[in-house]
């Protein structure tokens, strides 16, 4: 299951990760969202011990949303070493998805 991120957490979830990290930034009312939820779930299973993968609700952390300048949902960033290394802004399919994060792997 992806782990939810919020403003307490972001710092040690994905930024001091020693993985690669794929955070999907939607909203409750988002339909493009809730479409590319289950890839998103289905990734952070299929990922699990290899990389991280969660959620950031856009509504509920407004702050982390402007500090990456997040304009339209979703949004997935990729972090590497705690940057930012890749970046997928509107609805795609799994595999899209999935390359991205192959890529950041060791």
């Amino acid at each position: 299951m992806a782990l939810v991120i919020d403003e307490n957490n972001f710092e040690e979830v994905v930024l001091k990760s020693d993985k690669p990290v794929l955070v999907d930034f939607w909203a409750e009312w988002c339909s493009p969202c809730r479409s590319i939820a289950p890839f998103v779930e289905q990734l952070a299973s299929e990922y699990e011990g290899k990389a991280v993968v969660g959620k950031v609700d856009v509504d509920q952390n407004n702050a982390i949303a402007t500090q990456y300048n997040i304009l339209s949902i979703p949004t997935l960033l990729y972090f590497k070493d705690g940057k930012l290394a890749d970046k997928q802004v509107g609805l795609t399919n799994k595999a899209v998805l999935a390359g991205k994060l192959d890529a950041l792997l060791p």
